[in-house]
């Protein structure tokens, strides 16, 4: 079971910030504090999961930001740390608490299936890599892209649990998805460009 901050698991520590009724707001800054030096990624996985489930426009884009600071300070090594203008970015606590709700249920079934092995590859060198794909999985999601959010939240999901738990195994899947994300998402592109293409070429026709 993944264990962050003072130890408690990632699911749990969230239902208790959640239930935290002395605070009217859940700041991003809040989590970074209750998440500790395990914080990069317990917070990709926050960041990134929302996105694999039904969410408002635009919300990818505003999600997907934390997630490009936070992988890019995982390719480096360094510890987790946003800028302020993200870190004060806030919710209300009863909004913060119904979408804890959603992902929670599927963070427990995730738990229990989580524990260390082949570590290596949730370690540096590797780690650093990891940090690599999930850098360019957050700017494939921060982009107004259709179809571009769930395979690459998936994606980051996948590796940021491989790596709290240091188990290979979800780190391998989540590799294995970010291909396929890959693939799709250039699939879209390809496909755009060839709509504006043929748009042109029907006008100047």
């Amino acid at each position: 079971m993944s264990a962050v901050g003072d130890g408690r698991a990632l699911s749990q520590l969230l239902r208790k910030l959640a239930d935290d009724v002395s605070r009217d707001r859940i700041a991003v800054g809040d989590l970074l504090h209750a998440l500790g030096d395990r914080a990069i990624g317990a917070l990709l996985f926050i960041f990134a999961f929302p996105n694999i489930l039904p969410v408002p426009p635009g919300t990818s884009a505003v999600l997907g930001a934390p997630l490009v600071f936070l992988a890019a300070q995982l390719t480096f090594g360094m510890r987790p740390w946003l800028p302020g203008f993200i870190s004060r970015r806030s919710m209300p606590r009863t909004d913060f608490q119904g979408m804890i709700r959603r992902v929670v249920p599927w963070l427990e079934r995730a738990e229990k299936l989580l524990r260390p092995r082949a570590s290596v590859l949730a370690l540096p060198p590797f780690e650093y890599i990891v940090g690599v794909v999930c850098l360019l999985l957050a700017t494939v999601l921060v982009l107004p892209i259709p179809l571009g959010n769930m395979l690459p939240a998936l994606s980051i999901s996948l590796l940021a649990l491989g790596l709290l738990e240091r188990d290979g195994y979800a780190i391998a899947l989540g590799l294995i998805a970010a291909t396929m994300s890959a693939v799709v998402v250039s699939g879209v592109i390809w496909g755009i460009i060839k709509g504006i293409i043929f748009m042109i070429s029907g006008v100047f026709a």
